[in-house]
């Protein structure tokens, strides 16, 4: 059997993290970054969003984490 994958996990895909929590693309939308739904999100991780953006990555992955709430 197939662990989750965990929300904290550097290697997490952005593909996954949508498909596993469809709200942690808020964030991404509310500052214009169109990766949810980008072909290249099955090989980009939020590091590489963050670095692609400019983007500190303990911030905008608060703001991800933030926005799952309790259900993480």
């Amino acid at each position: 059997m197939r662990r989750r994958p965990n929300i904290d996990d550097v290697d997490l895909t952005l593909a996954d993290l949508f498909a596993l929590w469809p709200e942690a693309a808020r964030p991404f939308l509310d500052l214009g970054i169109l990766c949810p739904g980008c072909p290249i999100a099955p090989f980009h991780t939020i590091m590489d969003s963050c670095r692609e953006y400019g983007l500190d990555e303990d911030t905008f992955r608060n703001a991800i984490v933030g926005q799952l709430g309790a259900g993480r």
